[in-house]
């Protein structure tokens, strides 16, 4: 069968590459030709692409053609080294790398000191002087060799070098005679000759190919694939190979190797960080077999080498325009440059070099804000783990909200919150979470769940309130009646002290060392210029006068979402909620009212003093009445109770008329029953209630001189008749409550887009609505048919796996479906209303990718939970930029 290939360019001379060739050479082959082009000292060699790696994965094997590359292109190396590759005198040794197009740090394959065998290895000797440096060298190839072209486990042959250590009696293999490192070449080609079923190659160009054929192989290896998925690296890239002559860091004391970050990744500060190791190769700095050396202690041993290294750093930094990580070698006290590329840093030093990077002139504001995710932005507003910590987790979870959190177990709510409100710190341990267990979350230091996805009830309360939460940990077994929790690496109890990462999914059984927050000046001047670049505006879904004070600090510009279902659930207004539900009559539910209006008119002013200046959104009734009741079950339970323990005749038909209420309220599926502007419109005094508390709060305000900016908004309509006719009942209710005030107060009503049939007749319904708020968690679930916490549950897991979904739809927003539906509700509601005011108030809203998507369709604001505000900032700005990039 014919092996022809395309009359493509498959290698290339460093010579030949630029930095914008990473496509093609790989990020490591361009980077070593653009240091090439800059004069900077760089062992010769060349790449072959990745164009290459394709034919050779579909093959498996090299095609002629490339053969034939390789070779021309190593006789070229030859001459401009006037080495020969596998001479007998001062032989050419090379090394094969791998280098994809985006960074893979450890997950393919190297080989080092190609070319030696058992001749050559004595010309190196005689070369170098150094009988020893080139045993060295071969024992070091037999290793890496076997390892990645036979497959042979690196353990087996450091168990050799270890047991010749130990006849030595020395401690490290630079310790080792000429005499006893022959005896680990006899004994490293034995193991390979076990192994393998013949010798160790001794033709070099044999090796050359086998190994770069090995290294194209391990595009595929497991460790590779796993990465690529969880970075999101498309599987069809393929790597480069760099194949670049030997420079030796294991030649005596004036050599070296290492690593160096132009900028300290841990804090931004504008020093060389790194380590190096004296008299060894680069995976002796890896393998961690000797402690390395801090980089500043080079400018003691080799001032002269430390020097250059410093120059070099400076000159890729600032041609780059980034911070570098570098690899280098000294050979007798002469750098070489063997990599560079954009340093990996935490979220902190991501900031504090952007910011300095603009004030030292190397960038732009603009650049600056592109160079930071926003989601490390959430990771500076929470407590997080000394990463000095070495306990090994007993579970993992879903990471749902960011920060880290210890406290004792508590399995039951209303514990949770006696517990807090005493001072003591708890995480509430439960198998899932219901509006019921809210006043538990807000005490709790954090929330940790068995059953649940990313946007199941816990993760979306535990995110609004800022507070670490681990959700869906299937490995807990929780017995709640036992007050124990099974896993497989052991148990805990009720009462037991937990540390959880809501970063990163993991639970440990004991109290974990935290750091406290502590965002930096640059901090918020880096917000300040995201703030200057942004057009959409960010309001926060604030509920309480804490949430709204939070919003407001992290730069919140109003109040998206006010859900004021979530102002009963403390018990002593719950109690009343629960008077007016059981009211059999309209008198007597209006009598209820009269004691909840006080409450709800005092949060909604405390609201509005503290959004002074700043637009409050604030969304009517909307859950089920049943949600604000025990479960039926639970009411049954306590029935049959109080009968065992002799309770009262009275007490039992009172808690028997809240069973029967409860009954009566149960839905076959609430989520699509009497919710929303259907309680407003069958119960309208419930609506005119929290009407006149929302008016009676803002005139209050307003005559204490706050600038209030009250918006009313209708939830769940689906007709615009639904919203004519609750438009009309909100606005005669508060203009009746505007006439007995001596205060002009302008609010808005507006509606919350939720269902499919809205954005279809969004036309009708803007003629009743003066702004349209899209409920996207609801609007997911109507469009998609998807039960959110049931499909998280039982079928995401396969769908994604699957590549059915290619994101959560409840995280990311589905732009082809529900995306299509926002952008056809803008279009039509501002074809009849041209002023309309549009955001976006799900968990979207706190989302990068949605929020690009956001501002695409014009949408005036988004609103997420306080702790995400500074996160849609930046993610705002980004998207503002990539906007006028397109433009």
């Amino acid at each position: 069968m014919s092996e022809a290939i395309s009359a493509s360019k498959y290698v290339y001379s460093f010579e030949e590459g630029r930095a914008d060739m990473k496509d093609l050479l790989g990020g490591k082959g361009a980077n070593l030709a653009e240091m090439t082009r800059l004069g900077l000292p760089v062992p010769p060699g060349f790449t072959i692409t990745t164009d290459a790696c394709t034919e050779y994965l579909q093959r498996s094997k090299l095609p002629a053609e490339i053969r034939g590359e390789i070779a021309e292109h190593l006789r070229g190396l030859e001459g401009e080294r006037e080495q020969e590759f596998g001479g007998q005198q001062d032989p050419l040794l090379i090394s094969v790398r791998s280098g994809a197009r985006i960074s893979m740090p450890g997950m393919m394959d190297t080989v080092l000191n190609l070319g030696l065998n058992d001749e050559t290895v004595a010309g190196l000797a005689e070369a170098t002087g150094d009988n020893r440096f080139a045993l060295d060298c071969y024992r070091r190839l037999i290793q890496m060799f076997g390892n990645v072209v036979q497959g042979i486990p690196t353990n087996s042959f450091e168990r050799i070098l270890q047991a010749s250590k130990d006849e030595a009696n020395v401690q490290h293999d630079t310790e080792l005679t000429a005499a006893e490192l022959r005896g680990v070449v006899s004994r490293y080609k034995e193991r390979y000759r076990q192994h393998t079923g013949e010798d160790f190659p001794q033709d070099p160009e044999r090796q050359l190919l086998t190994a770069v054929e090995a290294v194209f192989a391990s595009w595929d290896n497991e460790r590779a694939q796993v990465y690529r998925r969880v970075h999101d690296i498309p599987h069809d890239l393929g790597t480069a190979v760099n194949v670049q002559a030997m420079v030796f860091g294991n030649r005596g004391d004036r050599c070296g190797t290492g690593v160096v970050f132009s900028r300290n990744p841990s804090t931004g500060d504008r020093e060389l960080y790194g380590e190096y190791l004296v008299n060894a190769q680069g995976e002796d700095v890896v393998a961690g077999i000797r402690t390395p050396k801090p980089v500043s202690q080079l400018q003691q041993d080799m001032p002269e080498a430390y020097s250059q290294l410093k120059k070099a750093a400076r000159k890729l930094e600032a041609h780059y325009r980034d911070m570098q990580d570098i690899e280098f070698t000294v050979e007798s006290g002469q750098l070489f440059l063997l990599q560079t590329r954009t340093g990996k840093r935490n979220p902190g030093a991501a900031i504090r070099i952007a910011h300095d990077m603009v004030i030292e002139g190397l960038i732009d504001p603009e650049e600056a804000l592109l160079r930071v995710d926003p989601e490390d932005i959430a990771l500076l507003l929470h407590p997080k783990i000394d990463p000095d910590n070495k306990m090994e987790p007993i579970a993992r979870g879903l990471p749902a909200s960011p920060g880290a959190a210890s406290g004792t177990v508590v399995f039951d709510a209303d514990e949770a919150e006696q517990r807090g409100e005493d001072g003591e710190s708890v995480v509430l341990v439960r198998p899932e979470t219901t509006p019921d267990d809210v006043n538990g979350i807000v005490q709790a230091r954090g929330v940790l769940t068995s059953r649940g996805g990313m946007t199941c009830h816990a993760a979306i309360v535990a995110r609004g309130m800022g507070k670490p939460c681990v959700v869906g940990c299937d490995e807990l077994n929780i017995d709640i009646g036992k007050g124990v929790v099974y896993t497989s690496a052991g148990t805990f109890r009720k009462g037991d002290l937990i540390t959880i990462d809501g970063a990163t999914g993991k639970v440990f059984a004991q109290e974990a060392p935290l750091i406290e927050p502590t965002p930096s000046s640059e901090f918020s001047t880096f917000l300040s210029w995201a703030d200057e670049m942004r057009e959409i505006e960010v309001r926060a879904n604030a509920d309480t006068p804490e949430d709204a004070q939070t919003a407001r600090e992290f730069g919140g510009q109003g109040i998206g979402l006010c859900r004021t279902e979530h102002m009963f659930m403390h018990p002593d207004r719950l109690q009343l909620m629960q008077q007016m539900i059981m009211a059999e009559s309209t008198d007597e539910r209006r009598r209820a009212l009269q004691k909840i209006e006080p409450m709800q008119q005092e949060d909604f002013a405390a609201l509005f003093r503290i959004m002074d200046g700043l637009p409050v959104t604030i969304r009517l009734l909307d859950p089920p009445l049943h949600e604000f009741l025990p479960e039926v079950s639970q009411l049954q339970r306590d029935v049959e109770n109080m009968r065992s323990n002799g309770a009262s005749q009275e007490e039992i038909k009172e808690k028997q008329r809240m069973l029967r209420r409860a009954e009566a309220l149960q839905e076959s599926n609430p989520m699509l029953g009497q919710r929303g502007c259907r309680l407003g419109l069958l119960y309208p005094e419930i609506y005119q209630m929290q009407t006149r508390a929302i008016i009676q709060a803002a005139a209050d305000a307003a005559s204490e001189g706050v600038d209030v900016h009250p918006e009313i908004m209708i939830p769940l309509i689906s007709d615009a008749r639904e919203c004519e006719k609750l438009y009309e009942l909100v606005a005669d209710t508060a203009d009746l409550v505007l006439d007995g005030t001596s205060t002009d107060v302008d609010y808005f009503i507006g509606t919350m887009v939720e269902v499919p049939r809205a954005c279809l007749k969004a036309d009708e319904v803007a003629q009743y609505a003066e702004f349209f708020s899209f409920g996207t968690n609801d609007l997911t679930q109507t469009t998609y048919g998807f039960s959110r916490d049931d499909a998280e549950a039982k079928f995401f897991h396969y769908y994604l796996a699957e590549g059915i979904l290619d994101e959560n739809p409840f995280v990311v927003l589905d732009r082809g479906g529900v995306g299509s539906l926002i952008e056809m509700g803008i279009k039509l509601g501002r074809s009849v209303r041209p002023n309309l005011e549009v955001g976006i108030c799900g968990e979207h809203g706190g989302d990068p990718l949605s929020i690009e998507f956001c501002a695409e369709v014009g949408m005036d604001y988004v609103s997420c939970s306080p702790y995400r505000v500074p996160v849609a900032r930046l993610a705002a700005a980004q998207a503002q930029l990539d906007c006028s990039a397109v433009d």
